[in-house]
């Protein structure tokens, strides 16, 4: 390859696929994608005959926006009768590098079905919901016109599903195996990382990801995979996807230019 061939492709700038939440018109074409993509993805759940949106598909609608949540605070303020933490989540503007929203949450083991939650899962629930709760303060309107109650599934104080777990006092040990199984599946991704206490992946770090994600090279389906897992990636995890994005992009790129 030439050397004009490669400062071209250095300059040249991939297309963004986003929307603009300032833009009626935009945000309402992305309520009609979001309303798909949640239905395919089986991102709800249905209680009491109503949809209820996950933590995920509420993700989803904020990375469409180039708006991601960075975790201020988890604050564990449990007594010795009962395991409580608090978080707090601001939501980041990738394009104006401004905070846009908040969101504020509690979890308690004397909630209804947590009662054998371990602590990790009580910290993570607690920042599940405040994510959860910081997009729906800006983007509930969206998951409305999608079709969608406009409550994160994670905000419901609802047990319909535990009325099958009536378990005899448990042991140490069926305690802890009901914790697991209790564990939401958004939050089975985070207890590592919990337990671990690693470093989250930096507001920088998901703006490289999202801005090589965005190359037309990259399929779609890569790109949603990794929008919905990128609030789980530590800084190690980041790293690791922004250089195998690099990679993917000019080997693709480079496949295209010798096909050509």
């Amino acid at each position: 390859m030439s050397q004009v061939n490669k400062e071209t492709k250095v300059e040249r700038k991939p297309k963004v696929e986003s929307y603009d939440i300032a833009k009626s018109d935009e945000t309402l074409h992305l309520a009609v994608d979001l309303a798909k993509f949640i239905k395919e993805n089986r991102l709800y759940q249905n209680i009491q005959g109503k949809e209820y949106v996950n933590v995920e598909g509420w993700q989803y609608a904020g990375s469409r926006l180039g708006i991601l949540p960075v975790v201020e605070h988890v604050v564990n303020i449990s007594t010795d009768e009962e395991i409580k933490y608090q978080a707090k989540v601001n939501l980041l503007d990738l394009r104006s590098q401004q905070v846009v929203g908040a969101g504020f949450a509690i979890c308690s083991n004397k909630e209804q079905g947590k009662k054998y939650y371990q602590e990790f899962a009580i910290a993570s629930m607690a920042q599940t919901r405040a994510i959860g709760k910081a997009y729906r303060n800006i983007l509930a309107w969206i998951i409305r016109a999608a079709g969608y109650e406009p409550t994160p599934v994670e905000e419901m104080d609802y047990g319909g599903n535990e009325s099958s777990a009536k378990p005899a006092v448990p042991t140490e040990k069926k305690a802890t195996m009901k914790a697991a199984s209790a564990t939401p599946v958004a939050e089975k991704a985070e207890v590592d990382e919990q337990v671990a206490g690693v470093r989250y992946a930096s507001a920088k770090q998901k703006e490289e990801i999202i801005r090589l994600l965005n190359n037309p090279v990259i399929t779609r389906q890569e790109k949603t995979k990794m929008l919905l897992n990128i609030n789980r990636f530590d800084e190690e995890r980041a790293a690791q996807a922004i250089e195998k994005l690099k990679k993917v992009i000019e080997d693709r790129e480079d496949g295209q230019s010798a096909a050509a």
